[in-house]
């Protein structure tokens, strides 16, 4: 009876044993038909995507991730995506799928490509210094993080190079929205504007102009100790600058009278020269 006991539990081990391998066995072959799938998923949206169709690459490349999630071709999938969604100008779609990508595979070897190619997508839709900040301020934001996290990158050099030309657009914008005031006549808001080219633009090609219009505004107001200061100002930076001319103009009433009777004087100066030859 004993023996019969041990044999029904040797062959319950054994069929246990062979189910168990049978169900590995299928669990293997199971993912790897998915890796396949997703694969031939991936390669039909690269085809797709080299045919110009971006929006149906762009699916099939989500369907490629959806497939299995756990393969290295998902961030692919989800990158070539995003890519193919911005060469063409959807800046929408490419953002939403780089948000996702940065959010899912943080630590990603192409964490850095994600982030510079969401700073492109804002770059790319600014379109001039009077409109919306926030396509500015968020491109400003990922060119920096580029440059901050990934500094020996490639994409950190033309980060750089982006962001200078921002910085050139907040100032400029700044300068329109004083010229705004001033057309107003509403004087302290326009020199508050800039106030802040000067402060936070100082390497900007609007220097010169806002601290001439600062001259400008204060002598208007009466203000003749802070026009001297900031003429000063113009004058010890950009002394030979035509700016700083118009601000001594501004200053000195009798500055064209002194000109004037100075080319005289150079004249005279001349024409006695001339006389000793003769």
């Amino acid at each position: 009876m004993k023996f019969f006991v041990k044999l029904s539990y040797l062959i319950i081990f054994f069929l246990l044993f062979s189910c168990s391998k049978k169900e590995e066995k299928n669990s293997i072959l199971k993912e790897k038909n998915l890796e396949t799938q997703m694969i031939e998923t991936y390669n039909q949206a690269m085809k797709e995507f080299e045919r110009g169709d971006v929006i149906f690459a762009g699916k099939k490349f989500s369907e490629a991730e959806l497939l299995f999630p756990q393969s290295v071709w998902a961030p692919r999938a989800v990158l070539m995506s995003a890519y193919g969604y911005f060469s063409q100008g959807y800046y929408s779609n490419a953002i939403n799928d780089l948000e996702r990508f940065i959010v899912k595979y943080k630590n990603h070897k192409n964490s850095d490509y994600a982030y510079y190619l969401l700073a492109l997508c804002h770059y790319d839709q600014i379109i001039d210094e009077k409109k919306d900040l926030y396509e500015i301020l968020q491109s400003k934001k990922y060119f920096n993080y580029v440059i901050k996290n990934y500094p020996n990158s490639d994409y950190a050099i033309d980060s750089k190079y982006k962001l200078e030309l921002i910085i050139e657009i907040m100032a400029s914008k700044e300068m329109y929205l004083a010229r705004y005031y001033i057309q107003r006549e509403k004087w302290i808001p326009a020199i508050n504007r800039y106030k802040v080219v000067i402060n936070d633009y100082e390497e900007t090609i609007y220097v010169e102009e806002a601290l001439f219009r600062l001259v400008e505004l204060h002598f208007k107001l009466g203000l003749d100790n802070e026009a001297r200061k900031y003429a000063s100002l113009l004058g010890y930076n950009y002394q030979s600058s035509e700016w700083y001319e118009a601000s001594y103009k501004i200053l000195n009433k009798d500055y064209e009278k002194r000109k004037i009777n100075s080319k005289n004087e150079k004249k005279t100066i001349i024409k006695k020269f001339k006389q000793l030859f003769e």
